[in-house]
């Protein structure tokens, strides 16, 4: 490739003027597609398609100053630039249905992502998202753990008797449960009537959505020997389970991303030096081969 044309290209990547240009247009980009949920018209359409050009040419000016094809793709951020400009390109004519071309703008509005790279404190925000979900497994991990096995006892000791099975002061008393403390809201089934709705009951109450409603409900169905749980046991498990999943299942998780964002700092700074010696190594060597000018006499 032409040597010249690299060099400007690495100038113009790198230039404050054209980066602070190419945010302006994802910005103008990201209204564009807000209005165009309510109003399209062939104007909108235009400045849309001068807006995909403008960013192809971003992607070329970026992968022409790249020292190779596998440095270009190495940044995770040029992957991201490249996915969304390829899905501007996608022609919605190729829509055989409505369903189609409704998938189609959608990916479209993905496009508005590109604002997360509008600047370097952004980045390295989602940079530490993206360290901190490598990081979250084993966390994650040990969260389900516990949510599968408070799911498991809930289940047990927690689920009501079906209706249809239930005679004469059985059904009485289920019924007056019903009437005294029914399931909120009404079209919602038993909160631990089996493992699936047991684990989003557990997140439920992790977000503290009514999770003293389920203890209420719940030990009111103990009074009435509905459950055969006593009020002690229900409260340990609904305030055993908030604590672990609240304070130190979510603490958990809150540390990994501090961590991840302490290393995400150093990694930028280390780059930072490390650029700064590099560009200092070749200012001392373009000075060492400079010939002297000195003159030297007899």
């Amino acid at each position: 490739m032409n040597t010249t044309i690299r060099q400007a290209s690495v100038q113009l990547a790198k230039s404050r003027a054209f980066e602070m240009f190419i945010t302006f247009v994802i910005i103008i980009n990201s209204i564009l597609i807000g209005v165009q949920t309510t109003h399209d018209n062939a104007t909108i359409e235009f400045v849309q398609s001068i807006i995909l050009y403008i960013f192809t040419l971003e992607i070329l000016v970026r992968y022409i100053a790249a020292e190779s094809t596998s440095e270009f793709l190495k940044d995770g951020w040029n992957l991201f630039d490249l996915s969304l400009v390829l899905i501007g390109w996608i022609p919605l004519s190729i829509a055989s249905g409505a369903s189609t071309m409704m998938a189609l703008r959608v990916l479209r509005v993905f496009r508005v992502l590109r604002l997360l790279r509008a600047s370097k404190e952004i980045k390295l925000i989602i940079t530490v998202l993206v360290k901190s979900m490598r990081s979250m497994l084993y966390n994650c991990i040990l969260f389900m753990i516990f949510v599968y096995l408070y799911a498991i006892a809930g289940v047990s000791m927690f689920r009501l008797p079906d209706p249809v099975t239930l005679t004469g002061a059985e059904l009485e008393r289920y019924e007056k449960l019903m009437e005294i403390a029914p399931h909120s809201p009404a079209n919602s089934p038993d909160p631990f009537g089996n493992i699936p709705e047991a684990i989003f009951t557990l997140f439920r109450a992790l977000t503290g959505e009514d999770w003293t409603d389920l203890r209420y409900n719940l030990v009111t169905a103990s009074d009435l020997g509905v459950v055969h749980v006593s009020p002690g046991v229900i409260t340990a498990f609904h305030v055993s389970w908030f604590c672990i999943a609240a304070f130190l299942l979510l603490n958990l998780v809150t540390g990994a991303v501090i961590n991840n964002y302490q290393i995400a700092i150093e990694e930028a700074d280390n780059r930072k030096r490390a650029i700064s010696a590099v560009s200092s190594a070749n200012a001392e060597a373009e000075e060492d081969d400079r010939p002297s000018t000195g003159l030297v006499t007899d």
